[in-house]
């Protein structure tokens, strides 16, 4: 049982979220249990979040299931906890998923190994020649809106609001691979063997320029306190190229590693959560 003198933490997650292929509900089960060791923790529905925050030391931002599904409740709650100073897990100055996804066409520009991506049709010209494009919308999440189109197709984009949805070359890659770090600290990756199954993953021994791959991705975020997955692909020539940079609420797959690994990954999630209510 909590003692008085541990820092109260709310746990923000929606356990009831549907996703395809994972079960936020069990990941956050297991992990509040544990952080319980070192603080009073509560669950809550992201859409309460702003209105029990005050009464908390820090707020852990989890499974909350896509933004985009209520947008303006965590805006207000955003909002809300900058102009109090309320200290969040993941802090709220991330520049990649948390912003949207313009960190993509960001990133491109500035020569990052990234999937090369432009949000209008004029610009498809820029990219590599493929036999299909991604179009996905730039404040999409969780696949929503995803879709594949030939080239010729790609004018039919500009039907669609300027800057309002993202275009990318198909890569056909080889696999996919999740590199987790609690705050700027690698902890462990995970990667699809089949690319059709994007969530069927097995534990991945990641080489040194893997490591500095995925290092350069979280150190250009700058985010001082927070969980970050660095999803890559590798190319048919061997390259890692950036797919997504989660900051906001990244799953996990705690239930694929092994229990040392696990354990591990939960001192360091506890000492980083010591760290912020001490900043």
């Amino acid at each position: 049982m909590p003692s008085a003198a541990q820092p109260r933490v709310l746990y923000v997650t929606d356990l009831a979220y549907p996703a395809r292929g994972r079960r936020y509900c069990d990941e956050d089960i297991f992990l509040s249990s544990r952080l319980r060791e070192d603080f009073g923790i509560a669950l809550c529905h992201p859409l309460d979040a702003a209105a029990l925050m005050d009464a908390f030391d820090a707020v852990v931002v989890r499974n909350s299931g896509p933004v985009l599904h209520y947008q303006a409740a965590y805006d207000a709650f955003a909002r809300r906890a900058a102009e109090g100073g309320v200290r969040v897990y993941n802090q709220l100055t991330g520049k990649a998923d948390m912003a949207g996804k313009q960190y993509l066409l960001d990133l491109t520009a500035a020569g990052f190994p990234v999937i090369p991506t432009v949000d209008r049709a004029e610009d498809a010209g820029r990219l590599p020649a493929a036999d299909e494009y991604v179009v996905k919308p730039k404040l999409g999440a969780d696949s929503i809106g995803l879709r594949f189109v030939p080239r010729e197709e790609l004018a039919d984009l500009s039907y669609e609001p300027s800057g309002s949805v993202l275009v990318q070359p198909r890569i056909r890659f080889r696999y996919e691979v999740s590199f987790y770090f609690v705050d700027d600290a690698f902890q462990y990756a995970l990667h699809a063997p089949d690319p059709a199954r994007r969530w069927e993953l097995v534990p991945y021994e990641p080489t040194a320029e893997d490591l500095a791959f995925a290092q350069r991705f979280v150190d250009w975020n700058g985010i001082e306190h927070g969980i970050q997955r660095v999803d890559a692909c590798r190319t048919p020539e061997g390259e890692l190229l950036l797919v997504e940079l989660e900051d906001l609420n990244p799953y996990l797959s705690l239930d694929l590693v092994d229990p040392p690994t696990r354990d591990a990954f939960v001192d360091a999630f506890k000492a980083a959560l010591h760290r912020l209510l001490e900043s």
